[in-house]
């Protein structure tokens, strides 16, 4: 698959086209409804916990979408300071560019403010707080310390996860809350032009970068795609005894063990797996040489 050609013209008309108020999907009378799951089954895999019973697996889904949301947050704050200090940089150029980039980051802010909004609604409706890693800006400072390429190429993987999410799993799914479901919606129609923002952004850094730094930089995204993997074990851990909270139902060590392998599959499928084998992240590192693509593609059923 060859590598699309965008630009930052015509993705900066299609953001202006799509976007949207926060008080368009949060607030009002839109309520979640915690009678019905959040997530696709697709992500949440909370079907392979046999020893749950349906309304325990609900519960459970519930408290991966409310962690789901929560680390899309993370993402977030990193991304935001990062697409500032690129845009900084640019000042000087092309109009369209560094309209787009600054569109970009204040739709970001707009998402995390978004995903504050949900979790207070969630936190009141749900009758539990659900712990959550953290502190964003600790984990911002532990990303933003890799090469810039390596933090570009876990942007562009995010956007993409986030396109894979939406298109694959929650759009054609009625069972789903749907208001969680609206949330999702909107939060994917911005993001399919921040896609196209962040393959231009990778590009334009590589261009820049001699054939060693473009390794460093594709090392040190599988090293931050480490960092986010020890992240959601330690999410895992926390979901768990969310559940027990909210259920008042004490694991067997057991069922503690196997909730931790299959939820922690489960977390790297969909933050990690579904972005590394995403096609056109794919075709963006074959671009920047083919054996960045193997490296990938060799690392990535382990996440799958």
């Amino acid at each position: 698959m060859t590598i699309e050609r965008f630009s930052y013209q015509a993705a900066l008309a299609a953001a202006q086209r799509v976007n949207w108020k926060i008080e368009d999907i949060v607030g009002g009378d839109r309520r979640l409804d915690f009678t019905r799951p959040f997530l696709p089954e697709a992500l949440a895999q909370t079907g392979r916990l046999i020893f749950l019973t349906g309304e325990e697996r609900r519960v459970l889904n519930q408290i991966r979408g409310h962690a789901y949301l929560h680390i899309f947050g993370l993402v977030e704050e990193f991304i935001l300071p990062f697409l500032l200090d690129h845009a900084r940089a640019r000042l000087d150029g092309d109009d369209h560019e560094i309209r787009a980039l600054l569109q970009f980051a204040g739709e970001e802010a707009k998402h995390i403010q978004l995903f504050k909004r949900f979790r207070a609604e969630f936190e009141a409706g749900f009758g539990y707080g659900c712990a959550v890693i953290g502190p964003a800006d600790e984990i911002a400072k532990a990303v933003l310390a890799h090469h810039p390429l390596g933090v570009a190429l876990t942007i562009l993987h995010i956007e993409w996860v986030t396109q894979r999410h939406y298109l694959d799993s929650v759009k054609d799914d009625p069972s789903l809350d749907p208001q969680f479901a609206s949330l999702l919606k909107h939060h994917w129609m911005e993001e399919c032009q921040h896609a196209k923002l962040d393959t231009l952004m990778v590009t334009g850094l590589a261009q820049s970068l001699d054939a060693e730094e473009i390794v460093q930089g594709v090392e040190d995204y599988l090293a931050i795609g480490g960092l986010i993997d020890r992240g959601l074990e330690q999410q895992v851990a926390l979901d768990r005894q969310s559940f027990e909270q909210a259920t008042g139902r004490r694991l067997t060590s057991s069922e503690t063990e196997i909730f931790g392998q299959l939820q922690h599959q489960a977390n790297r499928w969909t933050f990690l797996g579904s972005g590394m084998s995403h096609p056109r992240f794919l075709a963006t590192l074959e671009a920047l040489g083919p054996q960045h693509r193997q490296r990938v593609e060799a690392i990535g059923p382990a996440f799958c």
